[in-house]
């Protein structure tokens, strides 16, 4: 009689609360049923290139209380076996090797593009499914359902927050924190509008056309004159790491400090941006004759591997039971989603983009009623400061300019500002 083939997991991409529990979840549900779990440690790292030596058994007795953990009990690393076909071929043969008939792969965009390739290479070999994770909130699922590890990390986020935001007005100082999230603002967002921060800025604010450091620059210097204007000196920005993308590298041109090639253009992917922005915002204060303290603070990696929240640790737990009773089923090809409540497996296909070839990205809605209310509470310049004489006269004393000085350097800012919130009364 044939014996029945083994099941892998393995992690791919970054650290993100609630991964163990999926691990730990999957390996029951298969367990129980009699199927050997292979645990692939580094995610694809040794089996892309044919090592199948760093595998670990997983049984229910070792992994039945390692969901109340971060960080990954397999390991992670982000290696892509799809830029090489050599090592795509090499990832295949080696699950083959392991007796393996069956993969869950746990990652973000890019795992998740991976475990697409993986399983078309397959060509029916080996069932694959994919369970979505990032802290960055990314992945194409519908609005009102978050990748695993974001609710933790936007906790943890806003408990940081919290105490810097004290830390400020006690020193009458300025934090601009510096969050994960290389393409979208959805993290950064949930942190400063839970927190309650003076204001956030996201990538989605500067449209899908590359912005200038300068308007980052003056939205926080027109927060700072505003909050200036109400005799504080203090406040807290949350600026996702993407807002880095909407700015023109020749922008950092005239900085001294950014890291340069040997052909000594700008390294984008190197760019410090809280000390870039701290550096320019200062500068720009200056010229006003305004000296304010501002710190620069990254904060993103003491998230990635917290322990998980109860709400991810249910949640991811749903996720591992489903992704294995799934494949135990039959399932190949999907990405594994909880919607209202109910298991909804996304065919691969639909998760690609066509124009790129590539996952799709979920960026934030900015023309929904939940950015609208962000935005509302935020404190910077907004249309109707400049409708108000006496509140524009107001803020532009704070910066030692006239109304119409301050009116010609920074109402341009206003140009992109949402229309205003409209709730209509449905009764």
């Amino acid at each position: 009689m044939t014996q029945p083939k083994k099941l892998a997991i393995l992690v791919g991409g970054g650290p993100a609360p609630g991964i163990n529990s999926v691990i730990g979840a999957a390996t029951i549900r298969a367990a129980l049923e009699g199927i050997e779990v292979l645990g692939i440690r580094d995610g694809f790292s040794w089996i892309m290139q044919g090592d199948i030596d760093h595998v670990i058994p997983l049984t229910i007795e070792g992994v039945s209380r390692i969901h109340f953990r971060g960080g990954s009990y397999i390991g992670i690393a982000r290696a892509n076996p799809t830029l090489d076909p050599e090592h795509l071929e090499n990832t295949i043969i080696s699950l083959l090797r392991l007796d393996v008939s069956r993969l869950i792969t746990i990652g973000g965009d890019d795992t998740a593009f991976s475990a697409m390739k993986l399983e078309e290479k397959a060509a029916g070999r080996i069932q694959v499914v994919h369970v979505p994770k990032t802290i960055d909130n990314d992945l194409d699922l519908p609005p009102e359902v978050d990748t695993f590890g974001y609710q933790t990390a936007r906790h943890l986020g806003v408990e940081i927050v919290k105490n810097l935001m004290v830390d400020a007005q006690t020193t009458s100082r300025w934090y601009f924190i510096i969050s994960m999230g290389r393409k979208v603002g959805h993290l950064a967002l949930g942190i400063g509008k839970a927190a309650g921060a003076t204001l956030s800025l996201i990538p989605e604010e500067f449209g899908d056309q590359p912005g200038r450091l300068r308007y980052v620059v003056d939205t926080l210097v027109g927060a700072i004159a505003k909050r200036l204007s109400g005799g504080r000196k203090d406040g807290v920005a949350v600026i996702a790491e993407g807002v880095v993308l909407g700015i023109e590298p020749k922008d950092f041109e005239k900085l001294e400090d950014v890291e340069r090639d040997a052909h000594g253009h700008v390294r984008i992917a190197e760019v410090n941006l809280g000390e870039i922005l701290k550096m320019a915002v200062q500068e720009r204060l200056r010229e006003m004759g305004i000296k304010i303290t501002i710190v620069a603070k990254n904060v993103g990696y003491e998230l990635r591997c917290a322990d998980p929240v109860p709400f991810d640790m249910e949640y991811t737990r749903d996720l591992g039971y489903c992704a294995a009773k799934y494949l135990l089923d039959g399932g190949n090809g999907a990405l594994i989603s909880i919607q209202g409540g109910h298991f909804v497996p996304i065919s691969f296909a639909d998760l690609l983009d066509r124009k790129t070839g590539r996952a799709k990205t979920r960026k934030v809605n900015i023309n929904s009623t939940r950015y609208a209310i962000a935005r509302r509470y935020m404190l910077r310049l907004r249309r109707d400061d400049f409708e108000d004489p006496h509140g524009l006269a107001k803020i532009a004393s704070s910066t030692g300019m006239s109304p119409s000085e301050f009116r010609k350097e920074f109402e341009y800012l206003i140009e992109s500002e949402p229309p205003a919130l409209e709730l209509l009364n449905g009764g």
